[in-house]
């Protein structure tokens, strides 16, 4: 069976190598065709004017073509500078901003229900989520963040 899934890198960023296509297949479904596309901040910028009238640069865009097919843009540049402010690395943020996307391609919009629902697939898929726990890369398990005794 085919995958219905591309990805297309139009930067000169190198992108982590993720695997997209089970985290797709469970969200979205195995028939839905999804696209990624790495685009730049300018390009992302101009996007993001003509579409949701914002005349700035964001991480991720989401656009559903049908109910079977869908576009997420991603702007590796702007993800890179966000690692500081989310608490993660490049390729930890940018899963999590893949199944952010792929939630709004379901339909979904920001609330806790989504919340929740990133932090489980984040878990399954990247072993991280926001709330305290951390990966360890040697068995993909987590570790709790403890705090210091006082």
């Amino acid at each position: 069976m085919e995958d219905k899934f591309s990805i297309i890198n139009k930067t000169r960023s190198k992108i982590p190598t993720l695997s997209f296509i089970p985290v797709k297949n469970d969200i979205l479904g195995k028939n839905y065709s999804l696209s990624l596309a790495y685009i730049t901040k300018e390009e992302i910028k101009k996007i993001n004017k003509t579409y949701r009238n914002k005349n700035k640069p964001t991480n991720i865009l989401s656009f559903s073509l049908s109910k079977t097919s869908g576009e997420i843009l991603l702007c590796p540049s702007l993800i890179k500078n966000q690692t500081d402010k989310f608490g993660r690395n490049f390729a930890q943020l940018l899963g999590f901003l893949v199944i952010h996307g792929m939630l709004h391609l379901k339909g979904m919009q920001h609330s806790s229900t989504m919340e929740t629902l990133e932090n489980k697939y984040d878990q399954k898929y990247f072993c991280r989520n926001r709330h305290g726990v951390h990966d360890d890369k040697s068995r993909c398990g987590r570790i709790s963040k403890r705090r210091k005794k006082s």
